[in-house]
């Protein structure tokens, strides 16, 4: 098959080679996927780059990313032989493996290829096992979110859009912050606040009335601390699932504590069992219903692969990259 692999960190020019490799083969609980799309994520490119503290080559050599979507090709002992044919999108392909999703095929746990609803494309499916199951934890992985107002910082962004929606789904009133009345369109929310230009938290407690948000979807939580500590009901939940601008922030532990609020530091690579069952039904379930929309980036193909990494780590696009395969 072809693919595309590093051996070692660096830019992605300078390190991304594409070649043949042998067909993977599917073992025992395992299928094979043929790849129709190839997500590309920032967590693939800074890896990539070794920008992550303490970054060691876990292998000598890496097939990245690890969303994706296609066809089941081959399926392993102990796998329904049904499951052949069925279109999935998959995750974690990367994740803590050498072999991701930049390549013709992949074979990965049959529990990893989520079937793909038949009015979904490939390149739609490929911003799933990141992207958008990151917002289901954040939006749903403590509880029901019907009749709550829901604050999603950064709305624009691949995590926020999906949180905006998955809010909206699932009953909540939706609140965003973006830099622009551009970036707001593109959230799809119905109420924002260019954090820009205005105080966020006074903004936030006039739209609610002073009552404040139930539930913050946050994407810098060290950024936005004191902004969300004003604006966060007691009792109420901040899913973070970024904090880049502070990376180690200092907590403001009692402030937080006497509103007795849950602090969730979410990330959807340990997100398992019961739980992201429970995620994929009702992301299956919006899927077929028509609830979400999704911002795809064409990234090229595999040969494209290098510039795809490049346009990701600029940070100016809107959406998830994508390669066609």
């Amino acid at each position: 098959m072809k693919a595309v692999w590093y051996e070692r960190f660096g830019a992605a020019a300078e390190v991304l080679q594409q070649g043949d490799m042998a067909d993977p083969v599917a073992g025992p609980g395992e299928v094979v996927v043929r790849l129709r799309a190839s997500g590309v994520n920032p967590s693939d490119v800074k890896l990539r780059a070794g920008a992550r503290p303490g970054a060691v080559m876990a292998f000598p050599r890496i097939v990245p990313h690890s969303d994706g979507a296609g066809v089941i090709e081959a399926v392993g002992a102990g796998v329904d032989r049904g499951r052949i044919g069925e279109r999935v999108w998959v995750w974690n392909a990367a994740w803590q493996r050498p072999f991701g999703t930049a390549a013709e095929f992949v074979a990965l746990a049959a529990e990893q290829a989520v079937r793909l609803p038949d009015a979904t494309g490939f390149a739609e499916g490929a911003c799933f096992g990141i992207p958008a199951m990151t917002a289901w934890y954040a939006v749903m992985g403590d509880g029901p979110v019907a009749g709550q107002t829901v604050l999603v910082t950064g709305g624009a962004g691949t995590v926020g859009r999906y949180a905006v929606q998955m809010a909206r789904a699932a009953g909540a009133r939706v609140i965003t912050t973006v830099s622009s009345e551009a970036k707001a369109r593109h959230s799809t929310a119905q109420e924002w606040v260019n954090y820009r230009d205005t105080d966020v938290a006074g903004a936030v407690m006039d739209m609610t009335g002073g009552a404040g948000v139930d539930r913050i979807i946050d994407v810098d939580f060290g950024a936005n601390q004191a902004a969300t500590l004003a604006v966060i009901k007691p009792g109420g939940v901040i899913a973070a699932y970024a904090s880049a601008a502070d990376m180690a922030p200092t907590l403001a532990f009692y402030p937080f504590m006497f509103k007795d609020v849950r602090l969730h530091m979410a990330i959807v690579y340990q997100l398992r069992g019961a739980k992201r069952r429970a995620g994929e039904a009702q992301v299956t379930e919006w899927l077929e219903a028509g609830a979400l929309t999704h911002a795809v980036v064409p990234g090229g193909g595999l040969a494209d692969c290098a510039a795809a990494h490049d346009l990701v780590a600029r940070g100016d696009k809107l959406g998830t990259v994508v390669l066609d395969m």
